[in-house]
């Protein structure tokens, strides 16, 4: 098998000894089964920007923060420079997703690090030894379809308790091993507070999961998970150990325009007053 590029300087450092098979081909990734110090790994291989179809990526950084100021603004300029950022970011937005699931109950594949854009990951298998099936090539009872759903909802949950939505979740991306689901891919995960399409990713990948075990229990397509825990985020009150019924009835009270308004008119009169102040004092005043 030729080497591909990224795995070459891996294969040169020592942290992978051989690639054994090629997985799958993604959207967004290339993974390849291999050896890491005698242990059966996989290697995810980010593909270039100009290869990847995974079209709504300005969507999904929104909210993403970098610390360093320059590569903020190369990013925002779109230079070479602040391209190589963004693809850099792009990268390590899956392992710092991973870290940030690692004292959860979320079910995910241990992470070995980042390294120029290939991340090494577990290798989840089944009980035989295989690579687990991915959720779509399964079927289940009722019963089973029911158990897993709401292992799943409740892995939706506690990643929302940690300011994190998926974005991208559906039976194309969950692995069923001897223990349930695992979620993968996660480069596209979203800081629930910062980014204004978090809401509407949160009921997609719901909508995604429930309406796959709806065809094995149908009850579970009248469940209405994602506005249940959107609210109670919304309102602070989502936690981990947060018992979530999937029944949900939207506030119909009216709504006090003027109240509004004036809230509204009260921030914009804070604002002019904070920004004459800063100009009061870069004029020395």
């Amino acid at each position: 098998m030729k080497i591909p590029r990224r795995l070459q300087p891996l294969i040169d450092d020592g942290l992978v000894d051989q690639i054994l098979s090629r997985l799958k081909s993604g959207k967004e990734a290339d993974i390849y089964v291999v050896r890491c110090n005698g242990v059966i790994r996989c290697a995810k291989v980010y593909k270039d920007i100009q290869k990847r179809s995974f079209k709504q990526a300005v969507q999904y950084q929104e909210g993403r923060k970098v610390r360093n100021s320059r590569r903020a603004r190369a990013m925002d300029k779109g230079s070479r420079y602040g391209r190589a950022q963004q693809e850099e970011t792009w990268h390590n937005a899956e392992m710092d997703a991973l870290n940030r699931l690692v004292n959860t109950t979320v079910r995910i594949p241990q992470n070995y690090g980042c390294f120029d854009g290939v991340l090494l990951l577990e290798l989840i298998c089944d009980e035989d030894g295989s690579v687990a099936p991915r959720l779509i090539d399964l079927e289940f009872s009722s019963q089973e379809a029911a158990s897993q759903h709401a292992v799943l909802m409740d892995f939706v949950k506690q990643m929302l308790c940690v300011g994190l939505v998926h974005g991208d979740l559906s039976e194309f991306n969950v692995l069923v091993d001897e223990q349930g689901p695992v979620i993968i891919d996660f480069p596209q995960a979203v800081n629930a507070a910062a980014n204004n399409h978090a809401e509407g990713m949160l009921r997609r990948d719901v909508e995604n999961i429930t309406n796959f075990y709806g065809q094995f229990a149908p009850d579970i397509l009248k469940t209405r998970y994602a506005e249940e825990m959107w609210a109670l985020y919304s309102e602070g009150e989502l936690q981990p150990e947060s018992v979530l019924s999937g029944r949900f009835k939207r506030a119909t009270g009216t709504v006090n325009v003027d109240s509004v308004l004036d809230d509204i008119q009260t921030v914009i009169d804070e604002e002019d007053e904070r920004q004459a102040l800063l100009s009061m004092g870069l004029r020395g005043e």
